[in-house]
Protein backbone atom coordinates (compact mmCIF):
# COMPACT_ATOMS: atom_id res chain seq x y z
CA UNK A 1 0.00 0.00 0.00
CA UNK A 2 2.69 2.01 0.61
CA UNK A 3 3.02 4.78 -2.20
CA UNK A 4 -0.08 5.03 -2.85
CA UNK A 5 -1.02 8.53 -3.65
CA UNK A 6 -3.96 10.24 -1.67
CA UNK A 7 -5.69 13.40 -2.86
CA UNK A 8 -6.91 15.59 -0.46
CA UNK A 9 -9.46 18.33 -0.94
CA UNK A 10 -9.91 20.92 1.85
CA UNK A 11 -10.32 24.63 2.17
CA UNK A 12 -8.98 25.24 5.19
CA UNK A 13 -4.94 24.79 5.32
CA UNK A 14 -4.35 24.15 8.93
CA UNK A 15 -6.64 20.79 8.21
CA UNK A 16 -5.35 20.12 5.04
CA UNK A 17 -2.19 20.30 6.34
CA UNK A 18 -2.71 18.09 8.66
CA UNK A 19 -4.23 15.55 7.18
CA UNK A 20 -1.12 15.79 4.56
CA UNK A 21 1.23 15.20 7.55
CA UNK A 22 -0.41 12.10 8.84
CA UNK A 23 -1.21 10.23 5.03
CA UNK A 24 2.74 11.21 4.35
CA UNK A 25 3.96 9.79 8.00
CA UNK A 26 2.05 6.47 7.14
CA UNK A 27 3.77 5.97 3.94
CA UNK A 28 1.36 7.22 1.42
CA UNK A 29 2.16 10.50 -1.08
CA UNK A 30 -0.65 13.14 -0.55
CA UNK A 31 -2.04 15.35 -3.25
CA UNK A 32 -3.23 18.59 -1.78
CA UNK A 33 -5.75 20.92 -3.01
CA UNK A 34 -7.93 23.96 -1.04
CA UNK A 35 -10.46 23.61 -3.75
CA UNK A 36 -12.18 21.52 -6.38
CA UNK A 37 -11.21 23.25 -9.56
CA UNK A 38 -7.41 22.95 -9.30
CA UNK A 39 -8.10 19.27 -8.30
CA UNK A 40 -10.02 18.60 -11.57
CA UNK A 41 -7.28 20.51 -13.34
CA UNK A 42 -4.97 17.33 -11.49
CA UNK A 43 -7.27 14.64 -13.28
CA UNK A 44 -6.78 15.68 -16.81
CA UNK A 45 -3.08 14.50 -15.97
CA UNK A 46 -2.88 12.00 -13.07
CA UNK A 47 -5.07 9.64 -10.56
CA UNK A 48 -5.13 9.54 -7.45
CA UNK A 49 -5.70 5.88 -5.49
CA UNK A 50 -8.07 7.35 -3.00
CA UNK A 51 -9.58 10.94 -2.68
CA UNK A 52 -10.43 12.46 1.13
CA UNK A 53 -13.36 15.28 0.08
CA UNK A 54 -14.33 17.98 2.19
CA UNK A 55 -17.79 19.04 1.31
CA UNK A 56 -17.98 22.77 1.79
CA UNK A 57 -15.22 24.38 -0.39
CA UNK A 58 -15.12 27.89 -1.78
CA UNK A 59 -15.81 27.10 -5.63
CA UNK A 60 -17.95 23.92 -5.76
CA UNK A 61 -20.00 21.65 -2.97
CA UNK A 62 -17.90 19.06 -2.49
CA UNK A 63 -20.94 16.28 -3.33
CA UNK A 64 -21.13 17.55 -6.51
CA UNK A 65 -17.74 16.70 -6.77
CA UNK A 66 -18.23 13.46 -5.33
CA UNK A 67 -21.67 12.96 -8.44
CA UNK A 68 -19.18 14.27 -11.25
CA UNK A 69 -16.78 11.31 -10.26
CA UNK A 70 -19.23 9.06 -10.24
CA UNK A 71 -20.76 9.53 -13.33
CA UNK A 72 -17.46 9.67 -15.39
CA UNK A 73 -16.28 5.92 -16.33
CA UNK A 74 -12.56 7.47 -16.01
CA UNK A 75 -13.23 8.29 -12.64
CA UNK A 76 -15.81 6.22 -11.06
CA UNK A 77 -14.33 3.72 -8.70
CA UNK A 78 -11.82 6.17 -7.39
CA UNK A 79 -12.54 5.70 -3.79
CA UNK A 80 -13.97 8.76 -2.35
CA UNK A 81 -13.76 9.33 1.94
CA UNK A 82 -16.17 12.18 2.37
CA UNK A 83 -14.37 14.16 5.84
CA UNK A 84 -16.54 17.33 6.57
CA UNK A 85 -18.42 19.68 9.50
CA UNK A 86 -21.93 18.05 8.26
CA UNK A 87 -23.00 15.85 10.93
CA UNK A 88 -26.40 15.35 9.82
CA UNK A 89 -28.02 12.00 9.59
CA UNK A 90 -29.53 13.10 6.22
CA UNK A 91 -25.57 14.62 5.06
CA UNK A 92 -24.27 11.31 6.10
CA UNK A 93 -27.05 9.29 3.96
CA UNK A 94 -26.27 11.73 1.00
CA UNK A 95 -22.94 11.69 0.85
CA UNK A 96 -22.97 7.50 1.10
CA UNK A 97 -25.83 7.33 -1.65
CA UNK A 98 -23.95 9.92 -3.71
CA UNK A 99 -21.07 7.21 -3.69
CA UNK A 100 -18.88 7.94 -1.41
CA UNK A 101 -16.95 4.77 0.21
CA UNK A 102 -16.44 6.44 3.46
CA UNK A 103 -17.91 9.39 5.52
CA UNK A 104 -16.08 11.31 8.88
CA UNK A 105 -16.97 13.66 10.61
CA UNK A 106 -14.99 16.80 12.09
CA UNK A 107 -13.53 16.90 14.36
CA UNK A 108 -11.35 13.68 13.53
CA UNK A 109 -8.78 11.62 14.73
CA UNK A 110 -5.92 11.32 12.31
CA UNK A 111 -5.35 7.66 13.62
CA UNK A 112 -8.86 6.51 12.00
CA UNK A 113 -8.63 8.31 9.27
CA UNK A 114 -5.19 6.93 7.64
CA UNK A 115 -7.08 3.39 8.97
CA UNK A 116 -9.88 4.11 7.25
CA UNK A 117 -7.61 5.17 3.83
CA UNK A 118 -6.00 1.63 4.56
CA UNK A 119 -9.03 0.08 4.53
CA UNK A 120 -10.64 1.32 2.05
CA UNK A 121 -7.40 0.54 -0.69
CA UNK A 122 -7.19 -3.34 0.71
CA UNK A 123 -11.41 -3.26 -0.50
CA UNK A 124 -10.55 -1.73 -3.92
CA UNK A 125 -7.16 -3.97 -3.97
CA UNK A 126 -9.41 -7.32 -3.24
CA UNK A 127 -11.82 -6.11 -5.72
CA UNK A 128 -9.29 -6.43 -8.58
CA UNK A 129 -7.71 -9.66 -7.48
CA UNK A 130 -11.11 -10.78 -7.33
CA UNK A 131 -11.97 -9.96 -10.69
CA UNK A 132 -8.71 -11.10 -11.88
CA UNK A 133 -9.49 -14.50 -10.62
CA UNK A 134 -12.75 -15.23 -11.38
CA UNK A 135 -11.86 -14.77 -15.01
CA UNK A 136 -9.79 -17.22 -14.63
CA UNK A 137 -11.89 -19.82 -13.24
CA UNK A 138 -13.74 -21.38 -15.52
CA UNK A 139 -11.61 -21.13 -18.57
CA UNK A 140 -12.65 -23.82 -20.54
CA UNK A 141 -9.41 -22.82 -22.58
CA UNK A 142 -7.08 -23.86 -19.95
CA UNK A 143 -4.61 -27.24 -19.98
CA UNK A 144 -6.22 -28.30 -16.72
CA UNK A 145 -9.95 -28.37 -18.25
CA UNK A 146 -8.54 -29.57 -21.57
CA UNK A 147 -7.02 -32.55 -19.39
CA UNK A 148 -10.36 -33.17 -17.33
CA UNK A 149 -12.40 -33.31 -21.14
CA UNK A 150 -13.56 -29.63 -20.47
CA UNK A 151 -14.63 -30.30 -16.63
CA UNK A 152 -13.25 -27.32 -14.69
Amino acid sequence: MNGKTIAIIEDDKDILELIALHVQKAGFKPKKFTDGESFFRYLSTDMPDVLILDLMLPDMDGLEICKVLRSNPSTAKLPIIILTAKIEETDKIVGLELGADDYITKPFSPRELIARVKAVLRRTSEEETTEEEILKVGDKNSDRCKQNGGVC
